[in-house]
């Protein structure tokens, strides 16, 4: 599994916004070829800055099935209004993992 991160700024006072967005876009990756885990983290130091986390079984099922598909289009549509810049994304996988 490898994991997509999105680091998301928003535009100060739409915090609460793009959360529900975010929250009423998550049905669209649940239903995504491949998507395996969603989370939504907000920074303490810069609460408009957010992280979002979504487990895939490829990139392709993120960057081709995914970015292809009518889910992205709703995703975009719901919290686009809100990104004070486009999100920086990074696909990472696990080398360690311990607590």
């Amino acid at each position: 599994m490898i994991f997509e991160i999105a680091e998301i700024d928003v535009i100060a006072g739409h915090e609460t916004a793009f959360e529900a967005g975010v929250a009423e876009a998550a049905p669209h990756f649940k239903a995504a070829r491949g998507c395996r885990s969603f989370a939504l983290t907000r920074g303490i130091e810069h609460p408009q800055r957010y992280r979002l986390t979504v487990g895939w079984d490829s990139v392709e099922d993120h960057m081709v099935h995914f970015r292809d598909s009518t889910g992205f289009q709703a995703w975009r549509r719901l919290v686009g209004p809100h990104f004070a810049a486009p999100p920086r994304v990074d696909h990472v996988e696990r080398v360690i993992i311990s607590f």
